[in-house]
């Protein structure tokens, strides 16, 4: 291809490939015509060479000088290079390399334009405040393409900048600490509204140091910083910083760059700022209606619950109907309990006993008190405490529902008041009837009929207990026996100092319990001892199948109680019969096959059985003064042997046989046998199995 003429601003050239080569006369280290053309053509390569490099945008290290590509040129050698061909390639680099620079920063700024009107709009969409802040400091960081970004926000009530938001942050103390004006590089541009920066935060005197922020700064390993003031007018409402782990100076471009950012943050702040008072308002009007409509609809239900729960009272409902009723208003489970403690109904929980000091503070305040989970109420008529209820699985019970809930307490006052004046009638009524039972003063007859109108069936087997209690008062033992009364078709009363149960007789103790009251009085005792949190002492006496015999059961009940404080068993409850031989002593009447039987049972069953003498020989260990060797000799065997059928009577009567009570209730019992037997009465048979 032609070359034009002065290309190069010097002589003419030939055309690129029209001059001789090698082989045509002139070698290659002549300066003649041929080697001027080549020259010439290498410079025209270098400058085409320089323009491929400016359209690749290629990085300046390619633009290498002239004598260096020279030197490259494929068979050339820089000395080939004419001089003038040399300095315009030089030129043109140098050209190039500005040309370059120039473009370099149209691009720069074109992207960096384009990135903050993007920001703008990405700023303009956001509507909260916090992803704004987060949206600010992250493009920061992708323009400026620092290590750190952050963002302070000023306290005008504290008089500082806190630190508000970061990117790139690791160090927990620098995401929290805060700046006084004027302190540090974000207190300064805080308080004069200019950016500041530094290449080196640490060593720059410019900025009033303190030990709380070089220590966060220097535990994130900060060392460039750049901050600029976010202004709405001549307001400023934070800094917003870029900052580098390294040391270095941040360009004019820079400072520049990130300001404008700021402004655009600035207004974004502001707007969603706004935006969140007028959401804010909205939502207190919102609320104020919302709390207005909950008031009225508040007061409809507790109005419905209050006539739902005095029509149950009215018609009759029990306690457990209305503990149901509350549950289902308040959607929770409900327990209710009296005066003493003592559960009368739940519905729909698992829950026990509430702390006695809930009720106590529920008396104290009128209120319903939150304990553990659950919420308590003490059930009052005027300053008596009636009883409590407690809800459960409501630990966030509203101010409307605690106050449905504690109407609810007023309308089971009302219930517990019924019951108790109920119940106080028909406790005089069936007190009145217990004391004609135990006096025998009315006709017998009669008495039956009596018991019918107050559930009690007198023609059945009846027990006569008579309770006594050393720790709680009698009123209490009273009416916790009314209870059991209650719940056992039976009758409960104070007969002159005792308080007196008679309940229907177990007709089936269960297999391997002793016939008779006895057991069914170690149950009272043990009932009535958990219920009054104190040791209540049983005496029973019965079966009673005939209304004129209960003055003499009730007899005998008293001298069993009075028998069990004797042998220092308070808080037992047993029959005379389980009293051993001082029961047979002490009964009306007396039944020694019976004592034979409950005291040797086992080994008159076993000798019967297997035809062995265990009875015999356990008569001779005792007539021998309790020595294993003389009864050895008085039955003829090896002392062994007594030994071993010793070892027998233990496992059938128990290890505990040779203690001196133990052994004093057998060996009367062996005499006792002696004497029947010798009479021709024979040993006691065997219940039936």
């Amino acid at each position: 291809m032609p070359t034009p003429a002065n290309a190069a601003g010097s002589r003419p050239t030939h055309p690129v490939g029209t001059g001789p080569g090698p082989g045509t006369g002139h070698s290659p280290g002549t300066d003649g015509p041929d080697d001027a053309g080549a020259v010439t053509r290498s410079a025209l390569m270098h400058l085409r060479h320089l323009l491929d490099l400016l359209d690749r945008g290629a990085p300046a290290e390619q633009f290498a000088p002239p004598s260096v590509a020279a030197a490259h040129a494929p068979g050339r050698h820089p000395q080939h290079l004419h001089e003038t061909d040399a300095a315009v390639v030089a030129e043109a680099t140098r050209v190039a390399l500005r040309i370059r620079r120039t473009l370099g920063q149209h691009r720069r700024r074109e992207a960096e334009l384009a990135a903050l009107f993007d920001t703008a709009g990405d700023l303009a969409r956001l509507r909260d405040l916090d992803a704004v802040l987060k949206a600010i400091v992250r493009r920061a960081k992708l323009l400026l393409g620092t290590d750190v970004t952050y963002l302070s926000l000023n306290d005008d009530d504290a008089g500082d900048t806190y630190m508000r938001v970061t990117d790139g942050s690791v160090s927990a103390a620098f995401q929290q600490v805060r700046l006084g004006m004027g302190e540090g590089l974000g207190g300064l541009v805080a308080e004069t509204a200019r950016p500041y920066s530094t290449g080196d935060y640490r060593d720059d005197r410019r900025f009033r140091h303190t030990t709380m922020i070089d220590g966060a700064v220097a535990e994130e390993g900060l060392r460039a910083i750049l901050g600029v003031p976010l202004r709405l007018g001549t307001r400023v409402i934070g800094v917003l910083y870029a900052a580098d782990r390294t040391a270095r100076a941040f360009t004019p471009d820079e400072v520049a760059l990130l300001s404008s950012l700021a402004d655009h943050a600035a207004i974004a702040i502001d707007s969603a700022r706004l935006l969140d008072e007028t959401r804010s308002a909205l939502v207190d009007l919102n609320e104020a209606s919302r709390t207005i409509e909950a008031h009225s609809d508040a007061m409809r239900r507790a109005e419905d619950a209050h006539d739902r729960l005095t029509d149950l009272v009215l018609r009759g409902a029990d306690i457990t109907g209305v503990a149901t009723a509350i549950g289902a208003v308040l959607q929770g489970g409900t327990v209710i309990h009296d005066a003493d403690g003592t559960e009368l109904a739940r519905a729909g929980t698992d829950s026990g006993r509430p702390p006695a000091g809930a009720v106590a503070a529920s008396r104290a305040g009128g209120r319903a008190v939150p304990a553990d989970g659950t919420w308590v109420c003490a059930v009052l008529a005027g300053p008596e405490l009636l009883g409590s209820i407690a809800l459960t699985g409501r630990p966030d019970l509203g101010d409307a529902d605690r106050r449905l809930f504690e109407r609810a307490a007023v309308v089971t006052a009302l219930l517990l008041l019924q019951r108790r004046s109920v119940a106080e009638t028909e406790d005089r009524v069936r007190g009145e009837l217990l004391g004609d039972l135990l006096a025998g003063a009315a006709d017998p007859a009669h008495l039956p009929v009596r018991g019918r109108r107050v559930g009690v069936h007198l023609d059945r087997p009846h027990a006569v207990f008579v309770l006594h209690s050393a720790t709680a008062p009698r009123q209490r033992l009273l009416a916790a026996a009314a209870r059991i009364a209650q719940a056992r078709q039976g009758l409960a009363g104070a007969h002159h100092d005792d308080v007196v149960l008679v309940l229907p007789a177990e007709q089936h103790p269960g297999p391997g319990a002793a016939p008779g009251p006895g057991p069914g009085a170690a149950v009272l005792a043990g009932e009535l001892g958990q219920a009054l949190a104190g040791p209540v002492t049983v005496g029973a006496a019965g079966p009673v199948t005939d209304a004129g015999r209960y003055p003499e059961a009730h007899a005998e009940a008293l001298r069993c109680r009075t028998a069990l404080h004797a042998l220092g068993r308070e808080g037992s409850g047993a029959a005379l019969g389980d009293l051993g031989f001082l029961g047979v002593l002490l009964g009306d009447h007396t039944d020694l096959g019976g004592y034979v039987r409950r005291t040797l049972g086992p080994l008159l069953d076993y000798d019967a059985q297997r035809g062995t003498e265990l009875v015999h020989t356990l008569r001779t260990y005792f007539d021998e003064g309790a020595s294993r060797s003389r009864a050895a000799e008085a039955l003829h065997v090896h002392v062994n042997t007594v030994v071993q059928r010793l070892e027998r009577i233990g496992r059938l009567l128990g290890h505990d046989w040779p203690r001196p009570d133990r052994a004093l209730e057998l060996h009367l019992a062996l005499r006792v046998l002696r004497v029947q037997r010798a009479d021709g009465a024979g040993p006691p048979a065997a219940p039936p199995a």
